[in-house]
């Protein structure tokens, strides 16, 4: 399944914007910079960049700001109904995700390594730094294929992160017949 190489990409930094009293752009002091990580099962490390609880977001008087740091004490769901999610992803050298699905419209982007997305079917695509799979609600799993890289002539595994931008869809039919939510094993709650 997965080793236990130490993480050699490096932790992340999230910065959010707000306004002064004068409507300047200013970053804000609410939460520090660094993103904390939830350490899931299945070889993978979660940090919650950003979400929001409504669309369009609501961004007078930070209640964005408010509704996230909610969030940071107590995770969301894979998949925020009405709301958006921004998540990093870190896999390990040679992980792979459980099967899984939400009822929603996913971005993929790989940000370092190499990513394979598994498709249900048996279908696979080799995702490289970089580039994006746009899931659409199918069930899929993502396994890290990064190649070692040598150092002294040693093959050193390396660990694959992505970013996902998860947004709900409506119901999502296939010949009249819906199809539901599948996230047992992944480590993070049904969508809330």
């Amino acid at each position: 399944m997965t080793d236990k190489t130490p993480k050699n990409i490096r932790p992340l930094n999230r910065f959010i914007t707000t306004h002064d009293e004068a409507g300047k752009a200013i970053f804000s002091s609410t939460l520090p910079e660094t993103m904390p990580v939830q350490k899931i099962g299945d070889g993978a490390d979660f940090s919650l960049a950003y979400t929001t609880s409504e669309f369009p977001a609501q961004l007078s008087d930070e209640t964005d700001v408010t509704n996230y740091q909610s969030y940071l004490s107590s995770p969301p769901g894979i998949v925020v109904s009405g709301g958006t999610v921004c998540r990093i992803v870190d896999m390990q050298p040679g992980a792979t995700s459980p099967m899984h699905r939400t009822v929603s419209l996913d971005y993929g982007v790989v940000l370092e390594g190499e990513v394979e997305l598994v498709l249900d079917s048996g279908e696979v695509r080799l995702l490289k730094r970089g580039d994006v799979a746009v899931q659409r609600g199918t069930n899929h799993a993502w396994r890290n294929v990064t190649p070692d890289v040598l150092v002294d002539g040693v093959g050193v595994p390396q660990w694959a992160r992505m970013m996902y931008v998860l947004q709900p869809s409506s119901e999502i039919l296939v010949e009249g017949k819906p199809l539901k939510e599948v996230v047992d094993g992944i480590g993070v709650r049904s969508s809330t």
